[in-house]
This record gives structure tokens, C-alpha cells and sequence, in this order.
């Protein structure tokens, strides 16, 4: 919280010459879809027509013909019926205002007030399924308060379906107090409790509420708007108005200075009524309610100065949230400095009421018995838009027609070949590694270097470009272990000897900071035996870095089939026995299963396939490679753009729908099933049309009853006939067309488990017992067998007594020990 910082009473000269070097911002406001200046309370608004250090996409202007308002800067509009955004320059890092001006007019049949679309900065939501609904002449002013860390900063319009999105006016400035706000406060629950917040700095907050107490309204030196308290007062006769202060004010002694809030919040207050009869316990306090969102966190601003008694050491008071929590106030607490102005913030998590109490009361141990407040400020915590950054919500008029059979067979060659020609294609031009220079970047494409950072995810996952570097050896080639969609994979040793896996964006593959983002956000937040750790992230000088826990025994693929990775540290292929494929096909899918059931709103991962199941040295699988991922359930107006996930693992149901659901996922580890079996690639060049495409040539054997015809050389003669048929059968339920056939995950661990019992009961026989597959179906079946459907154990923190959790990863991980080391932070 901001109270009294000591270093102010050290320097008191030293602040006051800072202060002076305070300055208003002149950037940016925008006049949005026009060409004229238009000044404003001080403020000079651009016509978004003549950007120079700004830029807007194309997309339509109106004006206001029929002059509905007075004020000029409402006469026009810009419009979108896309995704579109305006991004900005930044040149001083720091703590922002942004403000979004929306004023609904009618202009050549088009009514603005029929809009309804989203807007989001920063990855974070600002405005969500939004309608102007207004029909008196103020605009809506929507303000928040956010921190820019790079030189690229844009805000997304992005219209809902059959509608369109508009802008009237935007503001983007820079707070003139580097310390406007800290990254750590108290948090203040509904039952009273307080903690420790951090992580303040890396929120983006929306202003709800802004009272001037005792006072008036107004705006201030940075165009906030205060209004009066009093439709908040809980009771009008427990306060009443202190005389307006008329001496000078004493800013930058108890932490606030001229852009805390204004002269006429801190001049003003309203204190305890004690003449005020009833008798009641609350008659002793003064209380003010607001309407907050439910179950959402806050950050509460109180402001106070003493007006009211102007003596040193004369007054303390208690200042209450919800009743429960109390903090006692002294304005005299450090120094005998009158009417100096201060402020207190809190984190307030709000309950299910909808509206939050704020009380100040007297003291028995004060000289004076009263209370008093001279302002708030009520900021809500945005939510982040997803785990992927939003692309849009594209109208979608004509859906591409349904896919199958042959149809489908020719779209997988076609891309198939093309991804081959691009890629020889890129061969020839002799693309070499990226230039690593300590302090410079690689050449990033624009819209990634200078993207928004990722959030302080307060789990101590950020690590310095330095130690990476250090790690690499300056990512030599003679470490490198794989490439991939993000781009190449090194082997690292960390300074304390930790082995790891460092991922290193380079835009020529195509992913780049939604992919990197996601990664981090999910990772950072879920946790699973059988799901990659990620042990810290770098976004420093360009670099998008992702540091994992070091798998030795690299990725599935490269156990099945030859791999192209073309390295001296690239591990071998080694065989897997049919019991190890099932082992790691069972782990595979707990990990999936835990995704699609976790508590954050499920995750579809969307690019399930060999490459991103990775091994330990144990030959423990564990899903990877987070950055297509989505979390919380599809919406049926959010369309992909482009094409996600990897070919010849797609859901063909997505072709006809283009969305994702965990059933997609079903679908591609179906794929992975026949790949762990048949060990060739989900797509092959081939002039045998049923052979291209591995899950139709899989499934024709099937069908056929002949599916041990296709099945790996090496596993010939090793496999049970009931665990070969179980498995195939189980490939097959997920590899059905529609979605709502498949299995879910559990079912399909259900399965694969019961694959593994029919193995190994096999592997136990007598060579004296009959080996025929009907004499295997007569023993007693495998104790998970005879589990009922509502008896299936959860495996969602793999915490079963299960065969994998034995092992040394059965408890904690070493790898989340680690977090904090090497520098971290």
C-alpha cells in the first residue's frame, strides 16, 4: 500500500524537484474518423486521418449530420465491420491512462447505437459482447489504467457477429508519477481477511468508481472525472460537510502528490455527524456502499488529509471494508505536517452481494473522536481475453461445405505437397541460424518484437536473456536438439546443473507471441505428472524464449519412425517394447485427460501428435508444446482464422465447423494410436491413394479384420492378439467422423489400460497354456475390468497408486524446485 514512504521524509528537496519536472501529456488523443484537431478541457485530440505516430487500419468513417451533440469531438465516428485496432508508439515505458470515448449518433441510416463488439488491449478484455444504449447527449466514457512495458501498444475492435464496432474519441497517456502504482498491496477478502497482493503493475484496471467526498464535481489536471458522494451514503445524517480548506496543501510529504487526485478532493471531506441520534452501532461510523461486479478483485483508493482538526497528533480513526476489515488511519503518523495529503490502497475481493461497504469510525484512544474521508477510487481487475490472444470473432456467411471421404483424401495431398515444396523451397535459400548478439535481437516481424510482454505472472518463471545465453553457449548449433512450429530447440545446463530444453522463437516458422503467450499462461498454471514443466520464460531484446524441463529421451516420433531432426545430440531410435508404447500411450492420455477436465476451464490442446509427446529418461511421456491451446468451452461464434494444428491429425469435423472441441483432440490422439502402432507418419507420399493417409489406412485394415498386417515389423510376434484387437478398437472410437461419437480421454485411458492388463496377463502365461486368444479371454479378467463406469479412479493429479506413480516423479517434481534459482525473478 502507498503510506508515508520513508525515503520522502529523507529527501523532501529531492522530491519537490522531481515534481517540478512533472509534465502533462500532449499524446496521444485521437478525434477518431477525422481529419480535424479538436481541443478538449486542454486537450489537443488528432484527426485519426492525419496519424503519424499512431496508425489505424483501413475501415469507414461517419459524421454526426444531424449535430446531436454539442460537442465537436462526438461529430464523427470511425467504424469497424472487422477485427481492427489502432496502435501507438511508445517511447516512455510506464503507467497509462487509456480512455475510450463512444458516442452513438445516426448518420446516412447507420445508427452507432446498433453496434455490439469487443474490445481488448494487452491481451485483456476492456469491453466484452458491448452495446451502446444510449440515448441522452453524454458519451460514454470507458477509462482504465494499465502499464506499457514496450514500444508497440494497440487497442482491438473487434464487432460481434451480423454487427460492427465504433469509436469516437481515444486517449493513450502517460501518468506523470512513475510510482502511481505499486506492485504490491493488501488484499482485503469479504470475511475480513488480509494477505499480501503482487503482481498490481501487471493488472489492467477499469475505474468504476471516483468520489470527491464533501465536494463537488470536477475534472482534474489529468481529465478524471469526480463526482459527489452523496447517493452512496448509507445514511445522509451520519456525516456532514467539512468546510473547504482555503490554506495550501502539503503534496509530496505523506506520498501523494499534485496527480494523487486533485486540490478541491483534498480540501474538501466529509466527517462523523456526532450529533447524529439513533443509537445504533452503525450511527458511530459513516458508510458509503457501491455496486461492484460479484466474486471480482478491486483495487480500492481512499484519500485523506487533514482538514477537519488541523492539529498534530490529534486524531486517529479506523477506516472499515465490509464491516470485517479495519485499518487504522494517522495522519500524523511519520511527521506534524498539516494538511498533507495521503492515500491508502487496497486489493478488495468482492463477494456475491454486488456491492461493497466502506466505513470510517472513531477511535476511543484518539484525542479526538471523529472520522473523516476526502475521496475514492474504485478500480475492477479486467480479465484476460483467453489463454490465446484474441484474433477476432469473424462473421462467418458461408461455411466451408462438408469433407469427406475422397474430397478429404485430396485436400490432406494437396496441402501435404505444398508444405513439401515450401519447404525445399526454403532449403534452397539456405535460411541459416539466427544471429545471437548480446543486447540485439533477431529480425522480428513487426507486431512480434515489440508485441505487449507477457504479464507478471507472479510464479517467478521470468528468467534474464543472460543466464539463457550462458546456458546455450550462445545457442550453439552443436546443442541444438530440435526444431519445430515455434522454432529451435537447444539443449541448456542451468548454473546449478539443471539440464533443460530451451525453445527459441523465430518467426520464418510461423508461431510467434500468441503461441508464446499461451505457452506461458498455460503452463504457468496447470501442473501434471504427465504434462511438459516449464521451468521460466525470456522476453528480452526481441527474444521470445521458453525454458522446459530437459527430456532425455526426446520426442515419441523419433522412437517409431526416423525423424528429421539432423543433429549429433538428437537421441537414437531405440525399441519400444509393445508394454513401453502402451505405457506411454496411457500416460499420454492422462495428461489429455487432465486438460480436458482441469479447473481452469478445460483446455483443448490442439495439436496433439508424436512430436509433442516427449520422454524422460524413464520413458515417462508427457504432452508439450501448449501454444495452439484454448481454454474454456468452444463459442459458436469464435471461428479460427487460418489453419490451426497439424495435418493429418485434424478433426475432420473442424473442416465443417472450423472449431476445436476436446473431442479434436480425441480425434489426433486416435492418429497417434496407429502411428505408435504401425510406427510410419500420419501422412506419406505415396501413388497408393488408401496409403497416403494414415487414419484411413489404418482404419481399412481394421475394418477388414486384418489390422496386424499394417503393425510395426518389430513388434511381430510380441503383441497379445486381445491386446492388439482392444487397441485397434480403441484407435477406432477415436478416428470416428463426428465428435459426438468418439470417446472422451477417460474412456480412452479406460481402454488403453485395459490393452496393458491383457498384455501382461498374456506375458505371465505358462508356455504349457494354451496361447490362443480365446484361452486368454477365459482367464479372470484384470481387476480394472471389473471397475464400474462411476468407480474410475481420477487421474487428474495422477495421485492413483497406478504402475507410473512409483517412480522418482511420483512426488513433487525436482524441476519445481528449481524455480527460483539461477536468477529467476
Amino acid at each position: 500500500m502507498v503510506l508515508f514512504p520513508l525515503f520522502l521524509l529523507q529527501f523532501p528537496s529531492l522530491l519537490l524537484l522531481s515534481s517540478a519536472v512533472y509534465a502533462l501529456p500532449t499524446e496521444y488523443f485521437i478525434n477518431c474518423g477525422s481529419k480535424a484537431n479538436v481541443t478538449v478541457s486542454g486537450r489537443n485530440f488528432v484527426g485519426d486521418l492525419n496519424s503519424g505516430s499512431f496508425s489505424v487500419g483501413l475501415s469507414p468513417t461517419v459524421s454526426d449530420t444531424n449535430s446531436s451533440t454539442n460537442t465537436s469531438l462526438y461529430h464523427t465516428a470511425r467504424i469497424f465491420t472487422k477485427p481492427s485496432s489502432y496502435e501507438f508508439d511508445i517511447i516512455n515505458n510506464g503507467i497509462y491512462y487509456v480512455r475510450i470515448h463512444l458516442f452513438p449518433f445516426i448518420s446516412l441510416g447507420t445508427n452507432l447505437a446498433d453496434a455490439l463488439f469487443d474490445v481488448s488491449a494487452s491481451n485483456f478484455s476492456l469491453l466484452s459482447n458491448f452495446g451502446v444504449k444510449n440515448t441522452s447527449n453524454s458519451p460514454q466514457i470507458k477509462e482504465y489504467l494499465l502499464t506499457i512495458n514496450q514500444t508497440k501498444f494497440s487497442i482491438q475492435f473487434t464487432p460481434r457477429r451480423k454487427s460492427f464496432a465504433f469509436v469516437s474519441a481515444i486517449e493513450v497517456f502517460l501518468v506523470p508519477d512513475p510510482d502511481f502504482v505499486v506492485d504490491n498491496e493488501t488484499e482485503v477478502t469479504p470475511g475480513g481477511e488480509g494477505g499480501n497482493f503482487s503482481g498490481l503493475r501487471s493488472q489492467v484496471l477499469r475505474t468504476i468508481h471516483r468520489v470527491n467526498v464533501g465536494g463537488t464535481q470536477h475534472n482534474d489536471t489529468l481529465w478524471r472525472n469526480w463526482i459527489p458522494d452523496d447517493q452512496y451514503l448509507l445514511s445522509e445524517g451520519s456525516a456532514r460537510t467539512c468546510v473547504p480548506y482555503e490554506g495550501t496543501l502539503a503534496y509530496n510529504v505523506n506520498g501523494a502528490n499534485n496527480y494523487s487526485a486533485s486540490d478541491l478532493v483534498y480540501k474538501t471531506c466529509k466527517e462523523l455527524n456526532l450529533n447524529h441520534s439513533g443509537g445504533s452501532e452503525s450511527s458511530s461510523n459513516i458508510t458509503w456502499r457501491f455496486d461492484v461486479s460479484k466474486g471480482t478483485r478491486h483495487l480500492v483508493r481512499l484519500h485523506f488529509c487533514d482538514v477537519v482538526v488541523l492539529t498534530a497528533y490529534a486524531i486517529q480513526f479506523n477506516l472499515y471494508i465490509y464491516s470485517k476489515f479495519s485499518q487504522k488511519i494517522d495522519p500524523y503518523l511519520l511527521n506534524d505536517t498539516l494538511a498533507a495529503p495521503f492515500y491508502w490502497d487496497f486489493v478488495v475481493d468482492s463477494d456475491d452481494s454486488g456491492f461493497m461497504n466502506i466505513s470510517v469510525g472513531p477511535r476511543q484512544d484518539s484525542a479526538n473522536k471523529t472520522a473523516f474521508l476526502n475521496g475514492l477510487e474504485i478500480l475492477e481487475f479486467m480479465k484476460e481475453s483467453s489463454f490465446i490472444p484474441s484474433e477476432g470473432k469473424k462473421s462467418v456467411h458461408v461455411i466451408v461445405g462438408t469433407l469427406c471421404g475422397v474430397a478429404f483424401v485430396f485436400i490432406l495431398v494437396a496441402l501435404f505437397w505444398l508444405a513439401l515444396r515450401r519447404k525445399k523451397a526454403k532449403n534452397a535459400d539456405g535460411v541459416g541460424a539466427l544471429r545471437v548478439l548480446h543486447g540485439k535481437g533477431s529480425p522480428y516481424r513487426k507486431g512480434t518484437a515489440n508485441a505487449s510482454p507477457v504479464r507478471n505472472l507472479n510464479l517467478k518463471l521470468k528468467m534474464p536473456l543472460h543466464e539463457i545465453l550462458e546456458a546455450t553457449h550462445n545457442f550453439d548449433t552443436k546443442l541444438l536438439i530440435g526444431e519445430g512450429g515455434f522454432g529451435k530447440v537447444y539443449k541448456g545446463t542451468l548454473r546449478n546443473g539443471m539440464k533443460v530444453a530451451v525453445k527459441r522463437s523465430d518467426p520464418k516458422h510461423g508461431q510467434g507471441l500468441p503461441e508464446f503467450e499461451t505457452e506461458v499462461l498455460v503452463l504457468s498454471k496447470i501442473r501434471h505428472r504427465h504434462l511438459v514443466s516449464l521451468i521460466g520464460y525470456c522476453q528480452e531484446s526481441s527474444e521470445m524464449i521458453l525454458v522446459y524441463e530437459f527430456m532425455e529421451k526426446g520426442t515419441l516420433r523419433d522412437h517409431l519412425y526416423d525423424s528429421n531432426v539432423s543433429s549429433e545430440t538428437a537421441p537414437k531410435r531405440f525399441k519400444l517394447s509393445w508394454k513401453q508404447r502402451l505405457e506411454i500411450c496411457i500416460g499420454s492420455a492422462k495428461g489429455l485427460h487432465y486438460l480436458h477436465t482441469c479447473s481452469h476451464g478445460g483446455i483443448i490442446h490442439r495439436d496433439v501428435k508424436p512430436t509433442n509427446i516427449l520422454l524422460n529418461e524413464h520413458y515417462v511421456a508427457k504432452v508439450a508444446d501448449f501454444g495452439l491451446s484454448r481454454s474454456g468451452p468452444p463459442d459458436p461464434e469464435d471461428f479460427s482464422v487460418g489453419i490451426k494444428g497439424s495435418f493429418g491429425y485434424l478433426d475432420p469435423e473442424y473442416f465443417r465447423s472450423l472449431q476445436f472441441t476436446d473431442k479434436s483432440d480425441v480425434y489426433s490422439f486416435g492418429v497417434v494410436l496407429l502411428e505408435v502402432l504401425c510406427a510410419r507418419p500420419a501422412i506419406i507420399n505415396s501413388t497408393k491413394r488408401e496409403e497416403v493417409n494414415l487414419a484411413e489406412w489404418g482404419m481399412f485394415w481394421q475394418t477388414k479384420g486384418q489390422i496386424e498386417r499394417v503393425i510395426d515389423p518389430l513388434l511381430v510376434g510380441e503383441i497379445n492378439a486381445d491386446s492388439l484387437r482392444k487397441f485397434a478398437e480403441t484407435a477406432e472410437k477415436c478416428l470416428k467422423s463426428n465428435g459426438a461419437d468418439r470417446p472422451t480421454m477417460l474412456d480412452v485411458l479406460w481402454d488403453l489400460e485395459y490393452a496393458l492388463q491383457l498384455q501382461q496377463t498374456a506375458m505371465h502365461k505358462e508356455p504349457r497354456e494354451d496361447t490362443t486368444s480365446n484361452a486368454l479371454l477365459e482367464l479372470p479378467p484384470p481387476t480394472i475390468w471389473s471397475l464400474p463406469s462411476d468407480s474410475i479412479p481420477n487421474w487428474e493429479h495422477d495421485h492413483v497408486p497406478m504402475r507410473w506413480d512409483d517412480g522418482p516423479d511420483s512426488t513433487e517434481s525436482g524441476v519445481f524446485s528449481q524455480l527460483r534459482v539461477d536468477g529467476a525473478r
